[in-house]
């Protein structure tokens, strides 16, 4: 162990803490309650005596700071604490316990529910019909108002299916021709299943429904859903998506996460989203100060050459000028950008001939 802290955020540092733009309403809905002390903390550089000492959590009225030898401790001391004598750090280890990292998976998107089935969304994307369905059942909207194109004139208007209303609005930003979605609810057997209606009446199960709109109606019910905060990841949200529709997939992906201009509420709950990829198409259409660069670095440490990753920013930003960030070379940045390196050669013909060799192209390819 080389070092465990556990600090606290003061009111009158918040905005210090937490550089990005936001607005005060929201600054004075995350940080609460006063603290003096560290819950967790460690003393002292040298090896042999390097102590972590778990502080009294003030809220529960008392207790002594527990010592603990850094050499000695086979694990963290956030991992061993207890509700009765750390409550906020308990609190701190739950919360990254349930950091989500959305792996969705087609078979398991397209899977009817049983009526006994949980009803929040899975890691995989299981339970998807069981968790529209409860939202279908809310008595109030949940999160802010979707585009409404005109498809949704034929969404349902009982204040039972608002929230599939509002999904089914979100979804047209990504396909054609959305009527409405629903579930279809088997007595007999006992099973949900998620259902598309086109403009035109035809009933479409999820077992025809293609991966990328199945991803999108999950995380479209991820927007709407008020109990599912924290850190939510995902890899690669572009997959599945057609190129014209990655901006639909990104606002929507902006949408879930929590909106710092607002104060947090069942309206805005307090999420936070990161996304990796490799597609220039994303990388081009988020705002600059959320981007983060992965760059491979190398290192040369006691005579041995250590390969690593730093990450950097772009130039201009908050994560650069008040994180303090390192900041990518523009050439490299654009690389992200225009990842095709190699100029076409327009002598290729037939069968032969690349996208990137037509002469037509090449212009607006950047080459």
């Amino acid at each position: 162990m080389v070092k465990e802290t556990l600090d606290y955020v003061k009111r009158g540092e918040a905005l210090a803490h937490l550089p990005f733009k936001h607005a005060r309403a929201w600054r004075d809905s995350v940080v609460k309650g006063r603290r003096t002390s560290p819950y967790i903390s460690t003393e002292n550089h040298e090896v042999e005596s390097r102590v972590v000492k778990l502080h009294q959590d003030s809220s529960t009225g008392g207790g002594r700071t527990r010592l603990f030898q850094a050499e000695k401790l086979p694990r963290t001391v956030l991992s061993t604490v207890n509700a009765q004598e750390s409550p906020t750090a308990v609190l701190a280890r739950w919360e990254m316990l349930n950091w989500r990292l959305l792996q969705l998976e087609p078979a398991a998107l397209r899977a009817p529910d049983g009526f006994d089935a949980p009803s929040q969304l899975a890691a995989s994307g299981a339970h998807l019909p069981a968790t529209l369905f409860r939202l279908s059942q809310e008595p109030e909207r949940r999160g802010g108002e979707s585009p409404a194109p005109e498809a949704a004139n034929h969404a349902p208007e009982k204040s039972g299916e608002r929230a599939l209303t509002q999904i089914a609005n979100r979804l047209c930003a990504l396909i054609d021709q959305v009527g409405r979605v629903g579930i279809d609810r088997d007595d007999k057997r006992e099973l949900s299943t998620l259902l598309l209606t086109d403009r035109y009446g035809t009933e479409l199960p999820a077992k025809s429904l293609s991966d990328g709109t199945l991803r999108f109606l999950a995380l479209a019910s991820v927007e709407i859903d008020p109990t599912l905060t924290g850190l939510i990841c995902m890899e690669e949200p572009e997959n599945g998506i057609h190129p014209e529709r990655i901006g639909a997939m990104i606002e929507l992906l902006r949408d879930i996460a929590v909106d710092p201009e607002l104060a947090v509420d069942d309206d805005n709950p307090l999420r936070q989203v990161i996304i990796n990829t490799h597609s220039p198409v994303v990388v081009s259409q988020v705002p600059d100060d959320t981007l983060v660069f992965a760059v491979p670095e190398q290192r040369v440490v006691k005579g041995s050459l250590i390969k690593g990753v730093s990450f950097r920013s772009l130039s201009e930003t908050w994560r650069a000028e008040k994180a303090g960030m390192g900041v990518i070379g523009k050439g490299r940045a654009l690389a992200f950008l225009q990842p095709i390196t190699e100029k076409g050669d327009p002598k290729r013909k037939g069968a032969n001939r690349r996208v990137m060799d037509r002469e037509d192209l090449q212009l607006e390819l950047g080459l």
